[in-house]
Order: C-alpha cells, then sequence, then structure tokens
C-alpha cells in the first residue's frame, strides 16, 4: 500500500526555520513528481511546492517562493521541504502527496507547523 509519511513540524517564532521530512513507500517513487500542500485553519489546501522526477527542479507558490527549498532523495524514498524566514502566514498542517493518476491522489497525515511569537 502507499504509505507517506511526514514528520518535523513545530513551533517557531517568526523569521524562524524548520524542514519537514516525507518518507514514502509502496510505489515506484523515482517515477512521480512528489508535491508538498498545506492547509491553514479555516482555509482550503494549497499547494506549496512540487518537484519532478530524476532531481528535477522545484517549483513553488508565489506565498513562499525564496524562502523554501524542494528536495528528494530517491536513493531512501524521501523528499524535503526546508522552510526558512517563517512567518505567522505559513502556520499550517502540512501534507506530503504524490498523485499516481487521474483521482489518485495519496496523502500523508500530515505535520503541524506553527509560526507565533
Amino acid at each position: 500500500d502507499v504509505q507517506l509519511q511526514a514528520s518535523g513540524g513545530g513551533e517557531v517564532q517568526p523569521g524562524g526555520s524548520l524542514r519537514l521530512s516525507c518518507a514514502a513507500s509502496g510505489f515506484a517513487f523515482s517515477d512521480y513528481t512528489m508535491s508538498w500542500f498545506r492547509q491553514a485553519p479555516g482555509e482550503k489546501p494549497e499547494w506549496v511546492s512540487s518537484i519532478g522526477r530524476a532531481g528535477g527542479t522545484g517549483i513553488y507558490a508565489d506565498s513562499v517562493k525564496g524562502r523554501f527549498i524542494i528536495s528528494r532523495d530517491d536513493a531512501n524514498n524521501k523528499i524535503y521541504l526546508k522552510m526558512d524566514s517563517l512567518k505567522p502566514e505559513d502556520t499550517a498542517v502540512y501534507y506530503c502527496n504524490v498523485a499516481l493518476g487521474p483521482y489518485q491522489d495519496y496523502w500523508g497525515q500530515g505535520t503541524l507547523v506553527t509560526v507565533s511569537s
């Protein structure tokens, strides 16, 4: 079965940094684009970043561009999201995602990032 396990969230002050991790299993990890989404309280889910196969370059939502960096480690079936210069509006549950086909999205359990003074 497809499994996505997100970790690394926590509580930080504005301007702080965190690195999120997602461990994947149950599918051919290196063949698929991987993504991070987030959902803030009371808001709809928001796409954050994606990275393509074979060490493809990351793409980013405007809201995080220049502050977040996505990476992948195909040898260990993991993706990461390094988050710098965090803002209160980054507070959300962050989810690891893979789309194996139309209507075949899989989601991790989410990891909570709280940015507050």
